[in-house]
């Protein structure tokens, strides 16, 4: 058995074969992460069998460098690992001799599979791929328009500090269509009370009528806000609003999407209260095959909301906190489910108002509650059964 180790880089990778015994039998060689790279990796290894079931190939994930390498080795028909960075720093770190060197990082990644002490990394089939991108993306997206709406708010608070008084959302669909108009009170004020009773009127499907218009108007003609530099906040705040509307447009494209592909998948998740279809879709791309984990505890370790471990001689720590070593959008989204979950779900509500009455804060309840909720995720998974809830 050969265990070819692979060190990612953007460029290039650099590749060490070792045999089972953990004896370097092919040193260290640089290839092109490309095609004409590939095929070098190929021959390299030939030279020693041309038996693909002789081999084992492994590489950390870094960023999206080694998809292309390793789809090309699936796609050969070559047993390959991907194991989370985390795993081969554990094993770096008992070389008493701190070398930093791709040689060397190719080297422990071999060695990691050869000693067997790894857990897969983060890709799955082809069939979560897809789902798993969208999700994360959606992320991504969802993220970069909160800040902008924080940035928003900020510049609101500079010019018209009372607006965030007149609606309960600031970005709902007709305090949006305000500031796409009148970002500015003196805007506000130039603008017939007429017309803009009518904007409301219609954006808020007749839910505001003149009495809203008049109260809006009142805000912009008492507004304490500052007159020094307003005509670059106007810029900056139709920009950001134009931003936010895109941005929501696309989130709400990708949520489509990634409805269609979760329901494909033969999955119960959304039968557990706190749980719909996109966070069942992000929970189910992240842990994709959930028979790579052997129990609740190892997917709550992926996940990275398993408990630190702190302990020295007769000391063991009570005060522990989550890991957060592991996935994050899983952890994120199990953890958005929770909050959920203690309004919906009987027990786990019940679970949560007994540790908020031990004294526990708010959010180490939910963390202990995030902990109860991944039990439930897995078994839901293993026994693809829809959740039901217990008397």
């Amino acid at each position: 058995m050969f265990i070819v180790g692979i060190d990612i880089a953007k460029r290039s990778h650099e590749a060490v074969i070792i045999n089972s015994d953990g004896q370097i039998v092919r040193k260290a060689f640089v290839f092109k992460n490309d095609l004409d790279g590939f095929k070098k990796l190929l021959s390299e290894s030939e030279k020693l069998s041309t038996n693909k079931s002789d081999f084992i190939f492994a590489m950390e994930s870094t960023s999206h460098y080694w998809l292309a390498v390793y789809s090309a080795l699936l796609k050969q028909g070559f047993e390959t690992k991907v194991i989370n960075p985390i795993q081969s720093d554990a094993l770096r770190n008992l070389y008493i001799r701190q070398v930093k060197n791709d040689s060397h990082d190719s080297f422990i990644i071999a060695q990691v599979i050869r000693f067997g002490h790894y857990s897969e990394g983060s890709i799955q089939a082809s069939e979560y791929f897809e789902l798993r991108e969208l999700c994360r993306a959606r992320s991504y997206i969802v993220d970069l328009c909160s800040d902008i709406k924080r940035k928003t708010i900020c510049l609101l608070d500079q010019v018209f500090p009372e607006y965030e008084t007149l609606f309960s959302d600031i970005f709902g669909v007709t305090s949006m269509e305000i500031l796409k108009n009148c970002p500015l009170p003196e805007d506000i004020l130039a603008i017939d009370t007429d017309k803009l009773t009518e904007m409301i009127s219609v954006a808020s499907r007749k839910k505001f009528k003149k009495d809203k218009a008049e109260q809006i108007k009142s805000a912009a003609q008492n507004s304490f806000g500052i007159i020094i530099g307003i005509t670059s906040i106007k810029i900056l705040l139709n920009g950001h609003i134009e931003h936010i509307k895109f941005m929501e447009q696309q989130i709400a494209d990708i949520d489509k999407q990634i409805v269609q592909l979760y329901n494909t998948f033969d999955c119960k998740l959304t039968t557990i209260p706190g749980i719909g279809p996109v966070s069942a879709a992000i929970i189910l791309s992240e842990i994709g095959d959930v028979s790579r984990f052997s129990s609740a505890t190892k997917l709550a370790a992926f996940a990275g909301i398993d408990p630190t471990v702190k302990q020295s001689g007769e000391f063991n720590s009570s005060h522990n906190h989550m890991s957060k070593r592991g996935s994050p959008y899983l952890r994120r989204a199990i953890w958005q489910a929770s909050v959920l979950a203690v309004m919906y779900e009987p027990n786990l509500k019940t679970f949560f108002e007994q540790k908020r009455s031990e004294g526990k804060p708010y959010m180490n309840a939910i963390g202990h509650v995030t902990r109860k909720l991944t039990n439930i995720i897995y078994a839901v998974l293993r026994d693809n059964k829809p959740y039901y809830l217990r008397q």
